[in-house]
């Protein structure tokens, strides 16, 4: 078949299952971004969750043989809820970020990537293909930028003229040969606003990203977390949208057209409390279909608990108390007794008191000793 005619044929029918953008570049090697993530990968930058051999990273024909085409797709997520709900005293809520809205964006993608697949296998019956959504070994935004989907920010966020950097990527590489498509110009100029605005200044100079200052990595830890950290997560539940929200490109976009990625505003932006003494069927029955479930639900009850504190929510000392006295997990006790510490008052310092005879781990133990001595000295200093 035509080469031309068949990458028409395929573009025509990944807009028939909802892929919003689609683009074909070269499978050569990415030369370019090696040098980018050697530099990286010895400054300690990476996150950890990237394929570590770094040339599976940058080859193609490492993923198929003898690979000549790399067909690059995006699609949009919406930015806004349809609502806010309501937040109050003693029903405060956390933010959960838009990559979580709706639907796991990874399985929607790779059954459309699977189906233009299967949609090129019935034309080229020989051709070898395989796709990748996220979790692959290939770099996203780079197949997307050299695909002219758009071009890379300075948040390191690929940024489309239509949706700005609210879209989903992926790719599927072939030893089929397509038509190339031109890579976008860079459209930042001297703007500034997403390194201005990183809470935790990660993103260190323009399109490089330390992932381990940044809050959406950290939000997934299931760790502990150091006392500057917890400030600065505020009530973010999972992930961080800020390098995004003040992108120019992103102002007044809001794709609602893909109906799995629509949000319900009372999951993507939970009460806070019912989450302390959420069980891991309860967690599976709401966030299970999410993207914000691969984590577990640790790191999402650690970081309600610093939301908690972030609001300084006097009610939820009782559920605070409970965790510090009950939970058999050390880092919730620890991350609650801070929490307890930073709300403050007579019954969370009862409730310290108390935890600090009973409790076992040294570490738990050590950090209730110091709360506790802390408030003797500020309590001495008032007399």
């Amino acid at each position: 078949m035509n080469a031309s005619a068949l990458k028409a044929e395929l573009f025509a029918y990944a807009r028939e299952i909802g892929i919003d953008k689609i683009g074909v570049c070269s499978a050569e090697p990415f030369d370019e971004l090696r040098v980018r993530l050697t530099e990286h990968r010895k400054k300690g930058y990476d996150s950890g969750f990237e394929e570590k051999d770094i040339e599976k990273r940058v080859d193609p024909s490492l993923t198929v043989p003898g690979a000549q085409s790399i067909i690059a797709i995006a699609v949009a997520y919406p930015s806004k809820m349809p609502y806010n709900p309501a937040q109050a005293p003693g029903a405060y809520r956390g933010v959960m970020a838009r990559v979580s809205w709706g639907q796991d964006y990874h399985h929607v993608l790779k059954e459309r990537l699977q189906a233009l697949k299967d949609f090129l296998l019935e034309r080229i019956p020989h051709a070898k293909a395989e796709i990748m959504v996220d979790t692959g070994v290939l770099s996203d935004r780079a197949v997307a930028e050299r695909a002219g989907l758009g071009w890379i920010g300075k948040n390191t966020a690929l940024i489309t003229p239509e949706f700005g950097s609210w879209v989903y990527l992926g790719e599927m590489v072939t030893d089929v040969f397509l038509p190339r498509d031109e890579p976008m110009s860079d459209g930042c100029g001297e703007c500034t606003r997403c390194l201005d605005a990183c809470p935790t200044a990660a993103l260190v100079q323009p399109r490089q990203l330390n992932a381990r200052r940044c809050l959406a990595y950290l939000t997934l830890t299931r760790g502990s977390l150091e006392e500057k950290d917890r400030e600065k997560i505020g009530a973010r539940l999972y992930g961080c949208d800020t390098c995004q929200t003040v992108c120019p490109y992103n102002q007044r976009v809001n794709a609602t057209h893909q109906e799995e990625f629509r949000p319900d505003p009372e999951t993507s932006k939970p009460l806070l409390k019912p989450l302390l003494c959420m069980t891991k069927s309860e967690f599976r029955e709401k966030y299970g279909a999410s993207s914000a479930s691969w984590r577990g639900k640790k790191p999402i009850q650690r970081n309600a608990i610093i939301a908690l504190a972030h609001f300084k929510d006097t009610t939820a000392v009782p559920e605070l108390a409970k965790l510090l006295y009950e939970d058999p997990r050390p880092v919730i006790r620890e991350t609650a007794a801070w929490a307890l510490h930073k709300i403050g008052g007579e019954e969370a310092e009862r409730v310290l008191i108390t935890a600090e005879s009973k409790e076992t781990d040294p570490t738990v133990k050590r950090q209730l000793q110091q709360y506790l001595e802390g408030s003797n000295k500020n309590c001495t200093g008032r007399s």
